[in-house]
């Protein structure tokens, strides 16, 4: 793994961030996205500090094509060569029926984790696919497997990575590059305090009664599928808490 080029998305805080520390521990140069452009600052000091490593920033929404293109299409002195792509960025808004719901929720939500995730994997893969490598790792969700309630339109993005994952697998069989799609179950981060609107108590009982995941558990299944021999590719991953059987089953201690 080690001088390893990889590009996270969403690479802030939790599951990115944490993304971003195992590869830095490892001996990678990381290209790091974000909105949050102070953290980021303080990620790459952090990471710089610790493990001497090489640390591009591109601070820009994932969703505003324009701002996208430009900053992967400017990638030069080797940064363009990415050889891990870790799709991460991705939202979930408001936990209404469907037919009650917030339209710019679903749109918010569509646009960050389906249409976004298409457009980046889209401007990086030709890249992997001239230099005959590269691996494309999805960050999906229980959600996609089955809806549960008051998340129809979320789960259906996540289903839609699934696709996307899956389709990509197919597109690319005939070359070294990788696909994997990981699926978290209940991680704790910053996740439910956005569904929310920043309502944190309410965001807190979330996680009552049950030991979640945490943004590190599912960075180890990353690093464990990119650094797999290369003839191994780890297509897709359940991540559960021990208690959580589905997306909508967890057991709770009262």
């Amino acid at each position: 793994m080690k001088h390893k080029t990889v590009f996270i998305t969403g690479a802030s805080s939790g599951i990115g961030e944490a993304c971003a520390k195992i590869f830095a521990q490892n001996g990678c140069k990381l290209i790091l996205n974000a909105r949050n452009t102070d953290k980021l600052e303080t990620l790459k000091n952090e990471f710089k500090s610790q493990y001497g490593t090489d640390i591009l920033l591109l601070p820009f929404d994932v969703r505003d094509r324009a701002a996208a293109e430009k900053a992967i299409s400017g990638l030069t002195d080797g940064w363009e060569n990415i050889d891990i792509l870790v799709n991460n960025a991705g939202l979930a808004l408001g936990v209404d029926k469907e037919f009650e719901a917030d339209i710019d929720d679903w749109f918010t939500m569509i646009d960050t984790n389906v249409k976004a995730l298409a457009m980046i994997t889209r401007l990086v893969v030709p890249g992997m696919v001239k230099r005959n490598k590269g691996h494309v790792i999805n960050i999906g969700s229980v959600a996609g497997d089955a809806a549960y309630p008051g998340g129809s339109v979320y789960c259906a993005t996540k289903a839609a990575v699934k696709a996307l994952s899956d389709g990509l697998r197919i597109d690319l069989y005939d070359t070294p590059i990788r696909v994997t799609n990981v699926k978290p179950g209940l991680v704790e981060t910053n996740f439910s305090n956005i569904r929310f609107h920043g309502d944190k108590e309410r965001a807190k009982k979330v996680y009552n009664g049950i030991k979640p995941l945490t943004g590190t558990d599912i960075a180890d299944v990353v690093y464990y599928a990119a650094s797999a021999p290369e003839h191994v590719q780890i297509a897709e991953v359940l991540v559960l808490a021990t208690h959580q059987a589905s997306g909508s089953m967890i057991w709770r201690e009262q």
